[in-house]
């Protein structure tokens, strides 16, 4: 970081001076200080704290304004401010953004500036005051700050954030309702463009992942799992004097969510290249018969304790795809044009994904007749393949030579 050898700016003298002073008491001991002082120094920390926040915005702000750091070819103030701090290039960017809007709202400036409001309250102010329909007017929408930073004085900012939901009630009470459904509704359709959801196997037989999912479909969640991990319901699942506890924990709640995947009824799936998506396991018929103990594959690669596969076996909504044991006919021959279901999923426990050389899709595959059923091919498993939808249509495309080499895989050539 690069230091001012002599600031000039007042701005620039008080914050040496802070540094000043600080470093005086870089080794001082607190021991000495009573409860009392303690306590006062502590919440003088906290508002001096707030006051800094409110300083450094604004300095960020102006930075912002001056493009300083396009001298040695920063893209903005906000990446220089990052790399001459260390500090994240985001944080270093709501910083910057935060300086610009505090400069459009005076009065949560003035207070964070006093230190009246902490920071992460004067965020959650201004959030809701912008939100705010610009028609309301500046009058309105002064009112509505003032409010905010009245309640400020005694909410934190979790519970000024739940306030400022009703902003609009306090300062425009006859169109409260109406605003409330539109804002829902902006809210609902954002949520449900916004979906996501990612998972990674770690290796060590856990998966991690993240989602974020619309208000209703959280709510939904929650109570289905909070059903689940119900003592009267594990009661009547494990027997009286399981060991539940009234207030579910989120290890509890992971295991509900567990259970839910394993008895969701499978039947009610859609299907993914004619086949319902069902998880298949392939097991020996010794292992299912517990006579041998040998790990289990699923049809998505992942393997599974003979168990673990024995007790889905018995319980959820899997296919086992069972090697020695008896199994239901697969070559239908010319009998029908269509793949069953039973042969679909044999291929996909024989592929293991789409067979066009370089692909790597393993879910939503069609089953292909290597020979054409119109030109005499048989609806049997030598004659199948798993292709994703795209290679399918290749398949299909006269502008394209398919190839099938010994290997099992397919190669394509665009004709000349």
């Amino acid at each position: 970081m690069t230091a001012i050898a002599t600031p000039r700016h007042r701005v620039s003298a008080a914050v040496a001076h802070v540094h000043a002073e600080l470093d005086a008491v870089t080794d001082a001991s607190v021991w000495s200080m009573d409860a009392a002082e303690t306590g006062q120094t502590l919440t003088a920390l906290t508002r001096a704290r707030a006051r800094l926040a409110e300083l450094e915005a604004r300095v960020a702000a102006h930075a912002d304004d001056l493009h300083v750091g396009s001298e040695v070819g920063a893209s903005s103030a906000a990446n220089w401010l990052a790399h001459q701090t260390r500090a994240t290039r985001a944080e270093a960017h709501r910083a910057v953004r935060f300086g610009h809007d505090l400069e459009q709202h005076t009065l949560t400036r003035d207070a964070l500036a006093t230190g009246d409001v902490l920071a992460e309250q004067a965020r959650v102010i201004l959030r809701w005051v912008d939100r705010l329909p610009t028609d309301l007017g500046a009058d309105t929408r002064g009112k509505a700050e003032q409010h905010l930073l009245a309640q400020a004085k005694d909410h934190d900012a979790k519970a000024l954030n739940h306030l400022g939901r009703h902003l609009y009630e306090v300062v425009a009470p006859e169109e409260a309702d109406a605003h409330e459904a539109a804002q829902l509704e902006a809210e609902e359709n954002a949520a449900a463009k916004a979906c996501r959801f990612t998972i990674y196997d770690d290796g060590h037989g856990q998966a991690h992942g993240t989602f974020a999912i619309p208000t209703y479909h959280a709510a939904a969640l929650k109570k289905a799992l909070s059903a689940i991990t119900a003592p009267k319901h594990q009661a009547a699942t494990h027997g009286a004097g399981a060991g539940v506890e009234r207030r579910p924990t989120p290890e509890a709640m992971g295991e509900a969510l567990c259970e839910l995947i394993e008895r969701y009824p499978t039947d009610q799936l859609p299907h993914t290249g004619g086949v319902n998506a069902t998880v298949t396991v392939l097991i020996d018929l010794d292992t299912l018969l517990d006579r041998l103990e040998k790990a289990c594959v699923l049809d998505t690669g992942e393997k599974i304790s003979p168990g673990l596969a024995r007790r889905l076996a018995c319980e959820a909504g899997i296919i086992p795809a069972v090697l020695g044991g008896h199994s239901i006919p697969l070559d239908l021959g010319r009998k029908r044009r269509y793949f069953t279901e039973h042969q679909r999923v044999a291929m996909l426990l024989r592929d293991h994904g789409c067979t066009a050389e370089g692909c790597d899709h393993t879910t939503g595959l069609h089953a292909h007749h290597r020979t054409r059923w119109v030109d005499g091919g048989q609806t049997d498993l030598d004659n199948g393949v798993s292709l994703c939808h795209w290679h399918h249509n290749r398949a299909h495309d006269s502008s394209y030579d398919t190839t099938y080499l010994p290997t099992g895989k397919v190669q394509f050539h665009r004709r000349t």
